[in-house]
């Protein structure tokens, strides 16, 4: 089945385009022509939610079920055209958009059936106490009611789950909020098929035609209008930091500041402790490499720096890391400007004080190769610069003197979406000490692994303390990010006739 874009937006049920176009990067087939986004096909797609809104936000949570899996199938149906739209604007290959594939539509009937089931609703109710002295109390009723309008930001990195149909628009539709999303540069012509698919769900189901649109392309403008605009009540955003924090910034601006829930940067750090080292520092060492170097490392969670106590057998770990990521192969980055960045942040990473390159690379044009430099933990905790992300297959070893540096480094770390433990048994007491701090500092403490993986469940939190994300008390991944779309109301005395289904 083979998928040639039409290049238009989506916008409340129907196909607009518009006079100015860009042309899509791929990384192999033939470019495309799309039309910019305008603020004014914001304002009309986000008037089109808000009135949207009014019937679909009060909708029963059987109705949006079921059109959530009916946005599953018609993504499935459209599976090789997806894939081969997916491979040719990215460069990743079959397999990995086929699996990101099958977890975007797992994410959808996981939501399907997480609102069926009406835990996310915490209802609560407080009897009446008509007698109570010196006061009588009212009957007091509290549920989770939807927000309204929402923006969507795609990520660059998936464009499938964390995009036209991923995770936050997935988590959002399901709380009752319609979605306006932005779609990312790198993939257009994904985010137009999938925006079909989400159509056809929209025809199938009779939803109102305003619940879901697609904005392609456009300048800061667009993203600024969206963000700005006085009736979208939340916005989702995966990507740089940069990026996101000037959108959090204009939230915070309005005359109604709104939640931005923004997943922005992390390195998430490993801490290598001395048996664990001791007695498998060899395959430690491979298997840093294999999960640091995963998609040409362009993952939120990927690995880039970790944390050994110096000794001979923090040797034996770095020289395995060495070896294995001197063996990997070349690997297409998903646009230019991102592999451009990588290269840039590789140089930069190599030219400050302290920094031993211990493996460095040559880069054409959108492939990249892996990097690995060492620095003390002295110089590291001297240099903010050594704290930031660089994007893509690059591994930074800091090497600590004793447990006590070890712990100070540990503290010193800005907010992650993970943090690891290697570990063995004789290493209980000092991941003890750990643990408080790296609690702190992450989303999501593991043990033993490599975090590469994010698995969609409903105990999963991605997400943490800033500059992990804007908001500590959400996660994008997993059944619990539909609380960010969501908001208390408290019934007072308020008749059961009167009374939302839900609650009556």
């Amino acid at each position: 089945m083979t998928f040639t874009p039409h290049g238009k937006h989506l916008i409340a049920g129907e196909w607009r385009a518009t006079e100015q176009t860009f042309l899509s990067e791929p990384a192999h087939g033939s470019a495309h022509a799309f039309s910019v986004g305008t603020p004014e096909l914001v304002d009309q797609a986000v008037r089109a939610a808000e009135d949207a809104f009014w019937s679909y936000g009060y909708s029963s949570r059987a109705q949006r079920a079921a059109f959530l899996e009916a946005i599953a199938d018609e993504i499935e149906a459209r599976a090789e055209a997806i894939t081969e739209i997916g491979t040719q604007e990215t460069g990743l290959p079959e397999a990995r958009l086929n699996g990101e594939r099958g977890r975007t539509t797992g994410q959808l009937r996981l939501f399907a059936q997480h609102i069926l089931k009406g835990d996310y609703l915490d209802r609560r109710h407080d009897a009446a106490m008509p007698d109570r002295q010196p006061l009588p109390r009212p009957e007091l009723r509290m549920m989770q009611r939807p927000i309204g309008p929402v923006a969507v930001f795609g990520a660059s990195n998936f464009p499938l789950a964390f995009s036209t149909a991923g995770g936050d628009t997935a988590a959002a539709l399901a709380a009752g909020c319609p979605v306006v999303v932005k779609g990312h540069g790198a993939h257009p012509g994904t985010g137009e098929i999938v925006a079909e698919a989400i159509l056809a769900a929209i025809v199938k189901c009779d939803m109102p035609r305003g619940v879901f649109s697609l904005v392609q392309g456009g300048k800061r403008d667009v993203g600024q209008a969206l963000v700005q605009h006085p009736l979208i009540k939340a916005v989702g955003f995966t990507g740089s930091l940069a990026g996101g924090r000037a959108l959090f910034d204009l939230c915070a601006q309005r005359p109604e500041p709104i939640p931005f829930f923004g997943e922005l940067g992390s390195v998430n750090p490993m801490f290598m402790l001395p048996e664990a080292v001791a007695r498998r520092g060899e395959a430690l060492g491979q298997g840093w490499a294999a999960s640091l170097s995963m998609g040409a490392g362009q993952f939120c969670t990927n690995p880039g720096i970790a944390v050994v106590l110096n000794g001979p057998q923090a040797d034996t770990f770095v020289e395995a890391a060495r070896a294995a990521l001197s063996t990997t192969g070349a690997q297409v980055m998903l646009t230019d400007g991102i592999a451009s960045a990588y290269v840039s942040g590789a140089a930069q990473m190599g030219a400050q004080s302290g920094v031993q390159g211990l493996l460095t690379s040559m880069c054409d044009r959108r492939e990249a190769k892996p990097f690995l430099f060492r620095v003390s933990a002295q110089d590291w905790m001297g240099n903010h610069a050594l704290a930031e992300e660089v994007f893509g297959p690059l591994g930074l070893v800091v090497v600590a003197r004793d447990m006590d540096e070890m712990l100070d480094l540990a503290r010193s770390f800005g907010g992650q979406l993970t943090a690891t433990l290697h570990m063995d048994e004789a290493d209980a007491g000092l991941a003890r000490r750990l643990m408080p701090i790296l609690e702190r500092k992450a989303g999501r403490v593991l043990a033993n692994g490599f975090p590469t993986g994010v698995e969609v469940c409903d105990s999963m939190v991605h997400g943490g303390p800033y500059p992990a994300s804007t908001n500590f008390g959400a996660t994008s991944v997993g059944t619990l990010s539909i609380r960010r779309f969501l908001r208390p109301v408290c019934y007072q005395n308020i008749p059961a006739s009167v009374l939302p289904a839900d609650l009556a």
